[in-house]
């Protein structure tokens, strides 16, 4: 009886060393440094070049600067092993860029949109004098 007893007792120690080993590395896995965020990284670098081709440094510079200021920043702090704050920065890189991006296009919009008012109105008045009503 006092044989199965150890052997009972030894089992529950050498569980609960295991338990308390699995307990360590989970820990140790949570408290780690998080992964480089590449992902994060090249996305914003891909909206910066996409606002570049859509010749955004002209209209839109503010919001272009502050995204290659924003995406600097985050290579230093990935460089400095602040991995989440590198991310958040490369996330609001990416977004400012393609605000520049999609105010250029709204710019575009607004002077075709332009355009196509005045070509009407001076198709109007043409109309106008051609078929002799007043104005």
């Amino acid at each position: 009886m006092t044989q199965i007893l150890n052997r009972n007792s030894r089992v529950h120690t050498h569980a609960a060393t295991i338990v308390g080993l699995g307990g360590v590395l989970l820990l140790a896995a949570c408290a780690s440094t998080p992964a480089e965020p590449t992902v994060a990284l090249k996305a914003a670098e891909q909206a910066i070049a996409t606002a570049d081709r859509t010749r955004v440094a002209d209209a839109a510079s503010p919001e272009l600067s502050e995204a290659r200021e924003k995406l600097t920043a985050a290579h230093t702090a990935v460089q400095d092993k602040q991995m989440v704050v590198g991310e958040r920065l490369a996330l609001e890189s990416r977004v400012d860029a393609e605000l520049a991006s999609a105010n250029i296009e709204a710019a575009k919009s607004r002077a075709v949109n332009d355009e196509i008012v005045s070509s009407t109105d001076t198709l109007r008045l043409e109309m106008q004098r051609n078929s002799g009503v007043k104005p």
